[in-house]
Formats: structure tokens, C-alpha cells, sequence
């Protein structure tokens, strides 16, 4: 009996340390570069660069699958692409963005809280469920910002209307916002890792997930492999749904799951294109 339990202490210590070791090798790689991840830049262009990488598939699909009916089948709106200008003037928005507004409070964060990295990387079960918890916390506080946003006309009207100015969203017109909601919903990202007790590693990994899924929401495309077809049972909303909200304006205003507008009757009943 004794051998047993010895033996069952030994496995799950092996599975822990496995379990730490598949993101460790990375998190090495990346302390080894700490002065460029403590750099009062790093924040914005990681942020930056992340995104347009994000997009860049995107704005090639909106270019290309107008004239390829094999790709033109997966647009949600298939009336509708962007043109040149209004691509030019999203990312011109995009880096106004990121440079008045971002990159100053990036500044201050570094200067009045310095980043300090811990040298044993997290599990990855452990970074799995902090990403999830992050992200139901985020689409939980969107919601509410999103709600009230459309629900209070002046609210709408100075600060909200400028997201809405696509009926038809393309990938671009995920961060093209005015100063208020970029400020705020990039607060809530922030600010959710520190309140979860976050691993570093766990809140870039969760800060990419986000902006991807946000990107994904305003791509206006439905693929076999979107993640709201992999995530079962309707949970997730994923393009269509978000595509529904910029169409019908007062309903889906949760970014990623369908959880809240259900509860709060706001769900639109989309339906999505079977491929």
C-alpha cells in the first residue's frame, strides 16, 4: 500500500512538472530578452503588431475573394467589401490610437510599476483556465459597457456611434474607435490578468487571444474551422453574431459568448451559413 501511494505521489509530481515544462522553454527564451519585454515600448508594438498580423489574412481575403467564388461563399455580407479608403483610414485610426492615446499610458504603467518576471513559467492547465476566466470576466464587462453604450443615446452618440459607422464590419474596423472606448475596453483587458493574479506569460497569451477573437468577430467571414463552430452547443457568437449586432444595432452586444444576451433577451437568432 505504501509502494502505491508512492507511487501515485511520483506520477502526479511527473505530470505537474510536465505540465510546467511545455510553456517553460518559452517563457526562458522570452526572460532572456527582458529588456525588451520591460521597455516602455514593448506594450504598444506587441499590441500593434500582434493586431495587424491579425488582420493582414483578412484585408488579403476582402481583396482577393470578390473575385473567387470559393472564397466569396464564406463572407457574411456578400454585398458588401471594403474599399482601399476605407481600409487606409481604419489603420490610420489604428495608429493614432496606439501612439496618442496607448503608447503615453503604457509609458506611465512602466514608469510607476515597474514589470517584474518570475523565472518558473506557469502550468499550462493553470494558463488555460486564467485565459478562459479572463475572457468570460472581459466579455462579461463589454457587455455591460456595450449595453449601456447603445442604451444612453448621448453615450451612443459621443462615444460609441464612430464603432458603428461599418454596417458591415471587415477586420480593420475592430480597433477603429474614438479615444473613450479604446481606453476603457483596453482598460478592462489590462486590468483583468491583475485581478485574476496572472501568470506574465498567462497574460500576454491571454492578450492574444483576445485581440485575435476580436478580430475574428469583425472579420465578417463564417469558416468551417471559426470558433464559434467549435465551441459547442451556441455558446460562442463569433462573427455572425457580431456581424448581426453592426447590422440590427440592438441586439448581440456580448463580443464573444451568447450567455448574457440570452439572459437578457438581446440575442439575435442569426442564422449561419452551413459550409
Amino acid at each position: 500500500m505504501k509502494w502505491s501511494n508512492h507511487s501515485r505521489l511520483h506520477d502526479c509530481t511527473a505530470t505537474r512538472m510536465q505540465d510546467t515544462l511545455v510553456l517553460q522553454n518559452t517563457w526562458d527564451v522570452m526572460r532572456a530578452n527582458d529588456n525588451l519585454l520591460k521597455s516602455p515600448f514593448f506594450p504598444v508594438l506587441f499590441s500593434f503588431t500582434v493586431y495587424m498580423a491579425f488582420c493582414l489574412p483578412f484585408v488579403l481575403l476582402d481583396v482577393f475573394s470578390p473575385k473567387l467564388t470559393f472564397l466569396r461563399k464564406y463572407k457574411i455580407q456578400q454585398q458588401n467589401y471594403p474599399t482601399w479608403a476605407m481600409i487606409r483610414i481604419c489603420i490610420i485610426q489604428t495608429v493614432y490610437n496606439h501612439i496618442v492615446f496607448i503608447f503615453p499610458l503604457t509609458v506611465a504603467h512602466w514608469y510607476w510599476r515597474p514589470v517584474t518576471y518570475p523565472v518558473q513559467a506557469p502550468g499550462l492547465v493553470k494558463a488555460l483556465l486564467d485565459i478562459l476566466a479572463c475572457l468570460l470576466l472581459f466579455d462579461f464587462q463589454n457587455f455591460v459597457w456595450h449595453l449601456v453604450h447603445h442604451k444612453v443615446p448621448w453615450l451612443y452618440k459621443n462615444f460609441h456611434k464612430v464603432h458603428h459607422k461599418h454596417t458591415s464590419t471587415f477586420a480593420l474596423t475592430t480597433e477603429h474607435s474614438g479615444a473613450w472606448e479604446t481606453l476603457s475596453l483596453g482598460f478592462f483587458a489590462a486590468i483583468n490578468p491583475l485581478l485574476l493574479n496572472c501568470h506574465p506569460l498567462t497574460e500576454m497569451l491571454f492578450f492574444v487571444v483576445n485581440i485575435w477573437l476580436s478580430v475574428e468577430d469583425h472579420s465578417g467571414y463564417d469558416f468551417p474551422w471559426s470558433t464559434h463552430r467549435l465551441v459547442p452547443f451556441g455558446l460562442f457568437g463569433g462573427a455572425p453574431h457580431h456581424d448581426g449586432h453592426h447590422l440590427k444595432f440592438k441586439f448581440n452586444y456580448a463580443p464573444y459568448f451568447t450567455h448574457w444576451d440570452r439572459l437578457f433577451g438581446t440575442l439575435l437568432k442569426t442564422s449561419v451559413k452551413e459550409n
